[in-house]
């Protein structure tokens, strides 16, 4: 995405050059530059990621309640050539590993722990990310009882509005939502939006790489934080607009 906002700047700088508007051209050309060393060296991205994720770069102690219930937010999955099955999404797998640790933590406090999966098959793979999470948790250890699944969402919008439900249904009095750090502002702001209040637990916190000269790896963590707010900029819009649903707060019915 960011890559491709510069292609086509340069391409306007091109197109503006031709047109004997050669101030304007090379201004764009020298924007295009500046942006390509920002991004390229890391500068931009460490600040949109820190931005993004500096609040819950500690994790939380945790208060168990007396119906608790951990919310697994995914990162996709795949099928990969030559092998069996539908595997989780490269990024899911330090939100597995800290699913995991808080499940044992709440065990140890308080008997009655679920997680819930949630996920539909947005990639098309022919089977939800719910599903395949959910054996994935069951191979590290978590019995399939206290696993329920949400096997219907396509993204994160729909992974607060299609849990919420779950969540009220079982009267989860403490709500722990697992996912990467720079996923985690956006997930809290539409949890919020239908009624859940939870405590953020970050599976991982993604850094940029700085650099003397570019790297193409700081333009996709770029893209990452990109999307994020994009999604934060697109939820307050619609707000403004009157799009998103009626706002549900927390504990009314």
């Amino acid at each position: 995405m960011s890559l491709a906002v510069l292609i086509v700047i340069a391409a306007i700088a091109c197109l503006l050059g031709r047109l004997k508007w050669r101030r304007t051209s090379i201004t764009l050309f020298t924007v295009c530059a500046v942006l390509f060393l920002a991004v390229g060296c890391g500068w931009v991205p460490q600040w949109m990621l820190g931005e993004l994720q500096s609040r819950d770069a500690a994790k939380p102690a945790i208060a168990w309640g007396d119906r608790n219930v951990i919310v697994l937010l995914g990162a996709g999955t795949q099928r990969v050539a030559g092998a069996d099955g539908v595997e989780p999404g490269a990024f899911s797998y330090a939100r597995f590993v800290e699913t995991v640790e808080q499940y044992q933590a709440c065990r140890q406090a308080k008997p009655n722990c679920m997680i819930i999966v949630s996920g539909g098959d947005a990639r098309k793979t022919g089977e939800s990310e719910a599903a395949v999470y959910q054996t994935t948790l069951v191979r590290m250890g978590i019995p399939v009882g206290d696993i329920k699944q949400e096997p219907k969402s396509m993204n994160t919008w729909q992974n607060a509005e299609f849990t919420s439900g779950i969540l009220k249904a079982h009267g989860a009095d403490r709500v722990v939502i697992v996912s990467s750090g720079f996923h985690l502002q956006r997930g809290a702001l539409y949890f919020s939006h239908f009624g859940v209040a939870a405590t953020l637990v970050r599976g991982d916190y993604l850094q940029a790489q700085p650099s003397l000269l570019p790297l193409a790896y700081n333009f996709t963590v770029t893209d990452l934080a990109l999307h994020e707010y994009i999604g934060i900029a697109r939820y307050h819009a619609y707000n403004a607009l009157g799009w998103n649903p009626e706002r549900t707060l927390p504990g009314q019915a």
